[in-house]
């Protein structure tokens, strides 16, 4: 069973495997989480998003996938990049919000990655409600047939730890 770490900080400054990237489609940087790791990462990682947008990924990477590039400068062995889906009132997105985790850390397990660093995808400015979104990370990751060791949830502020510890105390309820 996965051991989830939680943390709060900032994902750029973690020693693990892999470090989760909540990418838009694009992969060529942005804002919030995206954007840090583009800067702290180097040029490095921006380069490999552009060969693999030249390569495979003409029209972007789909909401719910998942690819590694290099982790350039970063403490890290790869950067995992997936794409979060924006929050609705009108449609339940949920699954594909579980997808990115899954998808990442299949793609760890394929890379022989035994610990991750993850951040709470989607919460920022794609507008998921934390509580929520802290409760379909947690339960996905619990549930996930993994080889990877450790998970840990960066989170950038108080409230975000709150929600996730909230959310991986109701994991562990019997």
């Amino acid at each position: 069973m996965v051991r989830i770490v939680l943390v709060q900080g900032d994902i750029t400054a973690e020693a693990v495997d892999a470090i989760v990237n909540a990418a838009n489609s694009s992969l060529l940087g942005g804002g919030g989480v995206d954007g840090a790791i583009h800067r702290k990462g180097g040029p490095e990682i921006l380069s490999a998003c552009q060969d693999l947008r030249r390569s495979h990924y003409g029209k972007g990477l789909a909401t719910g996938q998942a690819v590694a590039t290099t982790a350039g400068r970063l403490a890290a062995r790869h950067v995992i990049h997936t794409v979060g889906p924006v929050w609705s009132r009108d449609e339940d997105r949920s699954e594909l919000l579980a997808s990115c985790y899954r998808e990442s850390l299949r793609i760890a397990d394929e890379s022989g990655d035994r610990t991750v660093a993850f951040p709470a995808i989607s919460t920022g400015i794609y507008g998921w409600p934390m509580d929520d979104g802290a409760r379909i990370a947690v339960r996905t990751v619990r549930a996930a047939r993994t080889d990877v060791e450790e998970v840990r949830f960066v989170l950038f502020d108080a409230a975000a730890y709150a929600a996730f510890e909230a959310a991986a105390g109701e994991s562990d309820a019997p």
